[in-house]
């Protein structure tokens, strides 16, 4: 017979989803604010300027995207329409293709990394000090949320692609 979750972790498990769902409502609406597009496309050029070559296979970007993306392909179409990313056929795999980030796609990026981080302060850093951080990356690590089990890694990473 399976376990059912006891009524605390139950309890946990609806504050984490009410809150994921509200400080990306807030920051969506803080960028907007600001003049900016969707954070998924900070996510995804965020994630090509990382990119050896600034560049990645479509589903490898889908994978590598802190925001969930079910349609990347419409994303990279308004990326490439807008100018901040091109689609290159792969060199050694013709049916292949890889985005690219541009110029342009890396000068925006920074560019909302200011509103970004501003917002990120706003509804999480300004209501946590940096020991209850640091504890609540070591209990979402616990439920697998680690990206390389460095919140100091993660923190250099972010900071050094922002600027």
């Amino acid at each position: 017979m399976k376990r059912k979750p006891s009524t605390e972790a139950t309890a946990a498990w609806v504050r984490l989803m009410r809150v994921r769902s509200r400080v990306l409502d807030a920051v969506e609406q803080d960028l907007k604010k600001a003049g900016f597009p969707p954070l998924a496309w900070y996510d995804a050029l965020l994630e090509l300027s990382r990119a050896p070559g600034g560049e990645m296979r479509p589903v490898e970007l889908e994978k590598q995207m802190l925001i969930p993306q079910y349609s990347t392909s419409r994303l990279v179409d308004r990326l490439v329409d807008e100018g901040l990313v091109v689609r290159r056929e792969c060199r050694s795999d013709k049916r292949g293709q890889f985005v690219e980030i541009t110029e342009a796609g890396r000068e925006l990026q920074k560019k909302m990394w200011a509103a970004y981080s501003a917002t990120i302060e706003k509804h999480v850093g300004s209501k946590l000090s940096d020991a209850d951080a640091v504890r609540l990356c070591g209990l979402l690590d616990r439920l697998g949320c680690s990206c390389d089990g460095s919140a100091a890694a993660l923190d250099a990473r972010d900071t050094a692609v922002s600027r």
